[in-house]
């Protein structure tokens, strides 16, 4: 557990949580090493965290990620994650045409495939429509991780991992989940490009 030890040290309060951390880590790993893919889902604040995470996956973070073609210079290398909040007109469409808790479900059933990785993200662990994504994603082969608040209420329990950070305050939670997001997308990119 020593690649969580960095994170363990600015945040002491996420020690209950090492060995979910791990677990996602590795889970992530085994994703991308077979070239699967991340979908990502929350609601609010925790929508905001989607389009973040996938944002820090899918170009350099805290590295250049230069790609060897000579032609393409100025792309980056990418982990591929997809933010299910973000496509407006599906999300709303989906909403009205099946209804607001299957938002997220229909996106991973359409996009999603055997190994690729679900996140959810809710700091109630009582979303339902990240519960019903959790378990299309289960019905259809996918892993899924859950970053949630300290009881994870209904969510967690359906998740490969649970990570349950320290607090049952909504804006703690909030604030715990960014760390731990931020640490997987640098441990990723870490694992997967070399400093440029």
């Amino acid at each position: 557990m020593n690649r969580v030890s960095s994170l363990l040290q600015r945040y002491p309060v996420l020690k209950a949580c090492e060995q979910e951390l791990a677990a996602a880590f590795d889970l992530l790993e085994a994703a991308y090493r077979n070239g699967n893919k991340l979908l990502v889902c929350g609601n609010g604040g925790s929508a905001a965290d989607s389009d973040h995470l996938v944002g820090e996956l899918m170009k350099g973070f805290l590295k250049t990620r230069q790609i060897p073609a000579a032609d393409a210079s100025q792309l980056q290398g990418s982990l591929a994650a997809i933010s299910l909040p973000s496509p407006v007109s599906l999300v709303t469409a989906i909403g009205n045409d099946i209804g607001y808790e299957m938002i997220f479900a229909q996106q991973v059933y359409g996009l999603g495939r055997a190994g690729d990785v679900v996140l959810g993200i809710s700091t109630s662990g009582k979303s339902k429509n990240v519960i019903n994504a959790v378990i299309v994603a289960k019905a259809f082969g996918l892993k899924s991780i859950v970053l949630t608040g300290q009881s994870g209420r209904d969510l967690a329990p359906l998740a490969d991992v649970a990570i349950k950070v320290p607090s049952d305050d909504i804006a703690e939670i909030q604030e715990l989940h960014l760390p731990v997001y931020h640490w997987l997308s640098t441990e990723l990119e870490g694992t997967f490009f070399s400093e440029s």
